[in-house]
């Protein structure tokens, strides 16, 4: 056979293995979604498993909506959400890398000095070869990037919770700027009708003057709160936008009375629940799952590598034989064996994958009780603002109404002076203020609680509405 007939045979061969390896048993066509499924926990948040439907609708916001059609609209828009999202699908393709065998190796040569054999001149060789590991580890590895996807699915719920409770702590203050500019322009109102009298009074000498000037004060003082507070709300509006996804200046409804709940399990419950269900505290729980694995990687590495090869030898004719067997290409089949003789590095990798799971562990545990001390001061906060709000609305608000009407009377009757009037009136607004300011407070707390617990915190309710839905309760990320 001449050289070119070689280079004819090498390239057909060449051209046969790239064509095919599309069917090859090593490199069959591999289910995307099998590993995005595999690599979802079993206890996986059902809301977030919505995020795999690719004809989810996409939510709207109305001037009707509710805190729930915020939180979905977030997560649905949300970049942090996006983010944490795409590094679990990332993860979840390590599968099919790190499980599959090591690509096989083509090689040929010539020989410059042909070999003379009885069936004639050996002119080329052509080669295929493939490794095998030792069995067990590609299913460790593939075992190890599965749990590591599981934990940067862990991951994308932690962000979900975290983008959830932006969004209920920005609604909060929001209402609490919105109730606050109500409550002080009612008393605006009041006090202008105030003046109103006194003017009046002033004229029949029923009043003094410094009375007047007394009711002039106090309403420039509300007419500046009222100033302030208009000129916060766009910075409040700009912050909530932010978590939505929308520039900074677009319209926000004014907020109305949002739901107040109070939670109906003490701390040390919550942080037991917390102990199971925080998604951070999970996913470093996977991270250690796949260190064991890993482990196992690194001991079998120490183990021999098998090889399986098959050479194809280009052989001309004998010159001058007319034996059958001139011209004949042997055909090699070869076997081989790595020999992992350096045994400080294997056993250093091993050494290395221990040690890194018990980082891991010793990473979890402070985590715990950051998020145990984390759920007792957010508990204590819930709590605490839900007794100012029980004060404010059962006790001293009615008790400063009752002393306004009592003030009112008595001031048209003349026996109570206009500065003891306006005293009760500056009373009730700040109680008025302060419980909108509890009523936030025990929100806000509330969402911290669903988050550092990782599952919505159990309520009774106090007000007879409906609280906002934690990410594990509904809506579309």
């Amino acid at each position: 056979m001449t050289p070119r007939s070689v280079a004819c045979a090498f390239s057909a061969s060449a051209i046969g293995l790239l064509g095919g390896c599309s069917s090859s048993p090593f490199d069959q066509p591999y289910d995307t979604n099998h590993s995005l499924s595999r690599t979802l926990p079993e206890s996986a948040d059902p809301a977030a498993r919505a995020r795999l439907g690719e004809d989810a609708p996409q939510p709207e916001l109305t001037e009707t909506s509710s805190p729930d059609d915020y939180i979905r609209y977030a997560l649905f828009h949300s970049p942090q959400v996006e983010a944490a999202y795409q590094r679990w699908r990332a993860a979840a393709e390590r599968l099919p890398q790190v499980s599959a065998l090591p690509d096989p190796r083509l090689s040929f040569g010539f020989f410059l000095d042909e070999v003379e054999t009885r069936t004639g001149a050996q002119q080329g060789r052509i080669g295929v070869q493939q490794s095998f590991p030792w069995p067990g580890q590609l299913g460790a590895r593939e075992d190890a990037a599965s749990r590591g996807a599981s934990a940067a699915w862990r991951r994308f719920e932690a962000a979900r919770l975290t983008v959830a409770e932006r969004v209920v702590t920005t609604l909060h203050d929001l209402a609490y700027l919105d109730k606050t500019i109500g409550i002080t322009r009612e008393n605006l109102d009041l006090l202008l009708s105030f003046e109103e009298v006194l003017r009046a009074r002033y004229r029949v000498g029923a009043s003094s003057h410094p009375e007047v000037i007394r009711v002039q004060v106090e309403l420039g003082q509300l007419e500046d709160r009222i100033a302030q507070l208009d000129a916060m709300r766009p910075a409040y509006v700009a912050e909530l936008n932010s978590v939505l996804d929308r520039p900074g200046s677009t319209a926000v409804p004014l907020m109305g009375t949002l739901p107040g709940r109070v939670a109906s399990v003490d701390a040390e419950g919550l942080a037991a629940i917390a102990r199971r269900a925080n998604p951070t505290l999970l996913a470093l729980d996977e991270q250690m799952e796949a260190q064991r694995f890993l482990t196992e990687v690194a001991r079998k590495d120490g183990l021999p590598d098998f090889t399986v090869g098959v050479d194809y030898i280009v052989t001309n004719d004998a010159a001058g034989a007319s034996f059958p067997e001139s011209g004949d290409d042997p055909i090699l089949l070869r076997f081989g064996l790595s020999l992992p003789v350096w045994r400080e590095k294997y056993d250093a990798g091993v050494r290395e994958s221990i040690a890194r799971r018990l980082a891991i562990a010793g990473d979890r545990h402070a985590e715990a009780n950051r998020i145990a001390a984390g759920i007792h001061r957010a508990w204590f906060e819930h709590t605490d603002a839900d007794r100012r709000v029980k004060l404010y609305e059962l006790t001293l608000i009615p008790k400063a109404e009752e002393s306004l009407r009592a003030s009112l009377a008595g001031f048209r009757a003349g026996d109570t002076s206009f500065l003891d009037l306006l005293d009760t009136e500056r009373t009730l607004l700040e109680f008025s203020i302060a419980a909108e300011r509890a009523r936030a407070d025990r929100g806000k707390a509330l969402a911290r609680l669903n988050t550092l617990v990782g599952a919505s915190v159990p309520t009774d309710g106090t007000t007879g509405e409906e609280t906002p839905a934690s990410p594990t309760e509904g809506g579309q990320p």
